[in-house]
């Protein structure tokens, strides 16, 4: 196990003058036995090594140093792997049960089983779910084009896994399981590089594994899931592409006569650092979020703005006077390439189903209402067509205001105020229960202890970014707020708990940013060693036992309430005086 921060990443980005002349206030400090950490090499603070379990851990074991090494090695895609593992059998287990199309799955299921058999949705007749869930293949596909007000991305991974399985509730929830259960295996490894720690990866994919939210949305042929996928995928190669941009910076500077790694101002202000494959990947795959649901616009705006600012942290690191001034010079204009009009093609390209037929909803509007428009020698009719469908889908969305039983204001959701009650049967004559009922129900609400205990976590992260100048920190910061405070603008809306399914993963990260706080640095690691000071430290071996004892507690009853909460998760059957036991919150109900 290891700390939430090795000495090599904390305060990489502020500069550290703890190797300069103690200040006034420093040499007070002292007096009380405050000992200063040194400076960090240069090199280890543009690319900060991997934290490597401790010889007691394999000693522990009998296990000998080269077996070892080979361990941790396989571990770094080993452990995520087996974390993946566990949640997809989690995912996957009886996935096409219930049997029934549970809440707006009688929309994206059937959108998407039009959209991939003829390229766009139809209108379907009302109350055909029972006789799809019969026999699907009695039910014909609508050629009437149908009023849809999502773009269509995230029906097309749906109808992929229809095609592949049927249209089936098993069929179109396939692809969404097999998302679910890629995130916890990129979260391990989006964790692992965040950290500098397989362990603390790994821990981060846990959370998300047993989280009850993301696992419910795992299991139903929703849209968020799908985005929070690609929200997830495009942060994990900005994270790729800051390391490789810092590396590039390490590899230019100066060396001197010792072998150390030496800022260099010009060097810092003036390297070109080249293509940036992974910041391009970012932005397609933040193209396709905003082409799945259009809160990925959001995301896209914050993320770009961050990784503007990773370059900005590294040349000040790197050496350079105005690393601002630098940053838009060289790297300002590419990065707006890379992302923005990237994902607005990615957008386009999205609707192409659309585009080649003419029975889509307003596909031809240019040609028939619109044939007067100011701006129809510019542009190409299908163009201006999407164009006016957009501004429709837009209008729809910011006046949908129609009360829901199940609605919550985003003030609410990370206490879970308002969960959703995606599907509820009561059975009677159930011997089991006092009243003679059994209950089944799929809601979609977060681990609780999971939840509550992220609230805590968030206001550590936001310390940490704002008066550590911890980089990671902001980053989840970042990850969260994207997700999350874009809603606060349509309070009148109606909107649902399950939006947060996209900021979820950023909560898991923040939960093992806290818990690595709380087992605190391993032995032998951190300031005495770095100050060259061997003696033991019985009061840190001690205060690090507590923590990993306190840390390994805490998840223990994480992944406990997320069995407690399982029968919920998954429409399981049970007893009513059991599930309303379970209704820990009146608002739950």
């Amino acid at each position: 196990m290891t700390s939430t921060a090795p000495e090599t990443q904390r305060g990489q980005d502020a500069g550290d003058p703890l190797g300069e002349e103690p200040t006034s206030w420093q040499r007070r400090l002292r007096r009380f036995g405050h000992v200063p950490r040194p400076e960090t090499p240069l090199r280890d603070r543009l690319d900060p090594p991997y934290t490597r379990p401790g010889r007691q851990v394999w000693s522990v074991f009998a296990i000998s140093p080269a077996l070892a090494d080979r361990l941790v090695r396989w571990s770094g895609w080993g452990g995520p792997l087996l974390v993946a593992l566990v949640a997809g059998v989690l995912r996957f287990w009886k996935l096409d049960q219930p049997h029934a199309v549970i809440f707006d799955e009688t929309y994206y299921a059937k959108d998407a089983w039009a959209l991939v058999n003829q390229g766009y949705e139809g209108s379907w007749p009302k109350d055909v779910d029972k006789l799809i869930l019969k026999d699907p293949s009695s039910v014909p596909i609508p050629t009437d084009p149908g009023y849809v007000v999502h773009p269509p991305v995230g029906k097309w991974v749906i109808g992929f896994g229809e095609q592949l399985f049927g249209f089936t509730p098993f069929g179109w929830r396939f692809m969404v399981a097999v998302l679910g259960t890629l995130s916890v295996l990129m979260l391990c490894r989006i964790g692992r590089r965040l950290f500098r720690s397989t362990f603390l990866g790994c821990l981060a994919g846990l959370l998300l594994a047993v989280d009850g939210l993301h696992f419910v949305m795992s299991r139903t042929a929703l849209l968020d899931l799908i985005v929070m996928f690609f929200v997830l995928a495009a942060f994990g190669c900005l994270v790729v592409d800051r390391d490789h941009a810092r590396r590039r910076l390490a590899a230019a500077l100066p060396v001197d006569e010792e072998g150390v790694l030496r800022p260099d101002a010009r060097i810092a202000e003036t390297l070109r650092l080249g293509w940036r494959p992974w910041r391009l990947a970012a932005g397609v795959l933040l193209g396709l979020a905003f082409a799945t649901k259009w809160n990925g616009l959001y995301v896209l705006a914050a993320f770009g703005l961050m990784t503007v600012l990773w370059d900005v942290g590294a040349r000040r690191t790197a050496g350079a006077a105005k690393p601002h001034l630098a940053v838009a010079r060289r790297d300002l204009v590419p990065a707006f390439v890379s992302t923005v009009p990237v994902a607005i093609v990615t957008y386009l390209v999205s609707w192409t189903g659309w585009i080649v037929t003419d029975k889509g909803y307003y596909r031809n509007w240019a040609a028939t209402e619109g044939k007067d428009s100011g701006w129809s020698w510019l542009l190409p009719d299908w163009l201006r067509s999407l164009w006016h469908y957009e501004t429709q889908v837009y209008d729809f969305h910011v006046g949908l205001t129609s009360g829901h039983t199940y609605e919550s204001n985003p003030w609410s959701w990370l206490v879970l105020g308002r969960p959703v009650s995606y599907f509820y049967e009561e059975q009677t004559g159930c011997q089991e229960s006092a009243t003679g009922k059994c209950a089944a129900e799929v809601l979609a609400i977060g681990t609780p202890l999971l939840w509550w205990l992220a609230c805590v976590a968030l206001a550590y992260v936001v310390w940490r970014w704002l008066f550590r100048r911890d980089w990671r920190a902001g980053a989840i910061a970042c990850g969260v707020a994207a997700g999350w405070l874009p809603w606060f603008f349509y309070q009148e809306r109606t909107i649902f708990l399950f939006y947060a399914v996209v900021f979820v993963p950023f909560l898991c990260l923040a939960v093992t940013m806290l818990l690595g706080a709380v087992i605190g640095p391993a032995a032998g690691r951190g300031t005495r060693a770095e100050l060259g000071l061997t003696t033991a430290d019985p009061t840190g071996e001690r205060r690090r036992t507590l923590g990993a004892i306190a840390a390994g507690v805490l998840v223990l009853l994480i992944i406990w309430n997320f069995i407690y909460f399982w029968p919920l998760y998954t429409g399981t059957s049970i007893p009513e005086d059991l599930w309303r036991d379970r209704m820990w919150l009146d608002t739950w109900v």
